[in-house]
C-alpha cells in the first residue's frame, strides 16, 4: 500500500491531491476535519446550498477566515492551491468545473448525486461516492461511464459499504469461499414502520436532545427503518456480486463470537438460505434487550475452508469458528465514517483503484408502504413517512417493475396501497430528473428478458 509515503512525497514536491466537496453535512465535515491534517491534500472547494453553515463548519474544524474564500460568481475555482485558500460556494458547476483530482459526492440525495457524479466523470475527475443512495440507484452505470472516461468511480471508505468489500476482498485473495457479508445495525421488525416522529424514541434520545445536537430526523430514521441498511447491502452485493436472500434482509441478532455458527447455510445448521449473500445483524434480540457483544457499529464476513490443514490453522491462531472448524469469521467493530474517507482519496488517484465500485446489478431496493397509503398521496423518500426501501433481487425487481427508492421521493400515487405493499411504476407519477431516469432505465434493460 505505502500510500502516506507517496502523499508525503507529494506533499514534498507541492503536488497535493486536488479536492472538491459537495455537501458539508455530518460525512463531509467528518472528512474535512481530517483532510486538512493530511499531507498531500488540498480542499481546493466546498460546493453547499448553505454558504454560512458551510463557513462555520470550516471554521469550527480549524481553517482560519484568512484561508476561506466566498465565491459568489459562477466561474471555476483556479487558483486556490496555489494561495493555500479553500473557495466555498453554492454553485456546483462551478467546483466540477475546476482543476480538480478528486470530487467527493456527500450530499445525500440520489438524484443530485447521480447528476454530480456524472458531471464530474465527465470533467476527468475521480469521484468519490459518498451518497450511497445514487449508487444503489445506477452506480453500475457510473462506474462503466468511469471506466470508459479513464478514472476512478468509487465507494467511500469509512463507510460500511467499501469496508465490508475490503473484507470480501480480503477473504477471496486469501482463497477462502466468501460464504455472508454485513453489518450490524440496531433493528426490530416493527423499525420498518417508524416515522420522523418516532425515531428518537428508538435511539433513546428527546426531541430537544435531537434539536439540540441539529440531528436530522428524516435521515436518522432512515438507519432505523431499515431503508439505508438495505441501500447500503444494495451497493455490496452490486459490487461484490454476493446474493439477497430471497427474504432481502432478515436482520437476524447474533452475537459477534456468532458469527460463523450462526451465519452458514441451514443445511450445515446456520440461518442462511443459501451461501453467498449479504445480511444484516441486528445488536438487539426481538424481545428488545441487547445482544452481548453485538455488531451495532462494526462489519463481518463469513467464509468456509474445507481443508483440514487450514481450519487448524484457525484454531491455532484463535479465529472464530463454527464448531466443526469449516466455518469462520472476521469483523471489525466499529468504522469511522468521513474521518476515513481520505483512503479512497489516495487510493483512487495513487493507484488508479477504487475502495469498492458497483461493476454488477444484481441487487435493488424497492420503495414499499410504510403505511395504508391513498391515491394522490406524495412519496416523501427515504426515512420518511410513508415508504421504507426492501433489499430485493435485481431480477426480481425488474420482472415486478418496483419502483426504487431513488425514484420515489415527490412521487405521486395514482392507486391505494396496503402497509408492507411494493410499490411500482404503474402504481405512480414520478417526478425525476429526465436524465437519470433514462439511465436507470438502460440498466433495467440490461435484466429484461433474463
Amino acid at each position: 500500500m505505502n500510500l502516506y509515503h507517496n502523499l508525503m512525497q507529494r506533499s514534498e514536491e507541492g503536488k497535493p491531491i486536488r479536492i472538491g466537496l459537495i455537501g458539508d453535512g455530518k460525512f463531509g465535515s467528518m472528512f474535512l476535519a481530517q483532510a486538512r491534517k493530511t499531507p498531500g491534500f488540498q480542499i481546493i472547494g466546498v460546493a453547499d446550498l448553505k454558504l454560512s453553515t458551510a463557513h462555520k463548519t470550516l471554521t469550527t474544524l480549524g481553517w482560519d477566515h484568512e484561508q476561506i474564500t466566498v465565491q459568489t460568481t459562477s466561474t471555476r475555482i483556479n487558483d486556490s492551491a496555489r494561495l493555500k485558500k479553500i473557495s466555498l460556494t453554492e454553485n456546483t458547476s462551478a467546483l466540477i468545473e475546476s482543476n480538480l483530482d478528486v470530487l467527493i459526492e456527500s450530499t445525500g440525495n440520489p438524484e443530485a448525486g447521480a447528476a454530480h457524479a456524472k458531471a464530474a466523470i465527465e470533467a476527468g475527475h475521480h469521484v468519490i461516492m459518498v451518497t450511497v443512495e445514487s449508487d444503489a440507484l445506477i452506480g453500475p452505470v457510473l462506474s462503466k461511464q468511469a471506466k470508459d472516461a479513464g478514472v476512478v468511480y468509487s465507494m467511500a471508505y469509512g463507510d460500511q459499504p467499501a469496508l465490508i468489500c475490503e473484507l470480501v476482498d480480503w477473504a477471496r485473495i486469501s482463497g477462502f469461499e466468501v460464504v455472508a457479508a454485513g453489518k450490524g445495525t440496531k433493528f426490530l421488525p416493527e423499525y420498518h414502520f417508524s416515522t420522523p416522529d418516532t425515531v428518537w424514541d428508538y435511539y433513546g434520545l428527546s426531541s430537544s436532545q435531537a434539536k439540540q445536537d441539529h440531528l436530522n430526523a428524516k435521515m436518522f430514521n432512515s438507519f432505523i427503518d431499515g431503508t439505508k441498511s438495505a441501500i447500503e447491502m444494495c451497493a455490496v452485493a452490486n459490487a461484490t456480486g454476493l446474493g439477497v436472500s430471497e427474504y432481502g434482509l432478515r436482520f437476524p441478532p447474533v452475537r459477534i463470537d456468532e458469527l460463523a455458527s450462526a451465519l452458514k447455510p441451514a443445511e450445515h445448521g446456520g440461518i442462511l438460505s443459501e451461501p453467498g449473500i449479504v445480511e444484516v445483524i441486528s445488536s438487539v434480540k426481538r424481545d428488545g434487550n441487547p445482544v452481548p457483544q453485538n455488531l451495532r457499529w462494526g462489519v463481518y464476513v463469513t467464509f468456509k475452508s474445507s481443508d483440514p490443514y487450514t481450519q487448524q490453522c484457525f484454531k491455532q491462531y484463535g479465529c472464530h469458528t463454527d464448531s466443526s472448524g469449516e466455518y469462520a469469521a472476521l469483523s471489525r467493530s466499529h468504522h469511522l465514517v468521513g474521518l476515513e474517507l481520505g483512503v479512497s482519496v489516495a487510493s483512487a488517484v495513487l493507484l488508479n483503484q477504487p475502495t469498492g465500485t458497483s461493476t454488477n446489478f444484481v441487487a435493488d431496493v424497492a420503495a414499499c408502504a410504510k403505511r395504508n397509503l391513498k391515491a394522490h398521496e406524495t412519496l416523501d423518500g427515504e426515512g420518511g413517512y410513508t415508504i421504507f426501501g426492501r433489499l430485493m433481487t435485481a431480477k426480481e425487481s425488474v420482472q415486478h417493475a418496483a419502483l426504487p427508492i431513488g425514484l420515489a421521493s415527490g412521487a405521486i400515487l395514482k392507486t391505494d396501497k396496503s402497509q408492507g405493499e411494493i410499490i411500482r411504476y404503474r402504481d405512480v407519477t414520478v417526478h425525476s430528473d429526465p436524465v437519470l431516469f433514462h439511465l436507470r432505465k438502460q440498466l433495467e434493460e440490461t435484466l429484461v428478458g433474463k
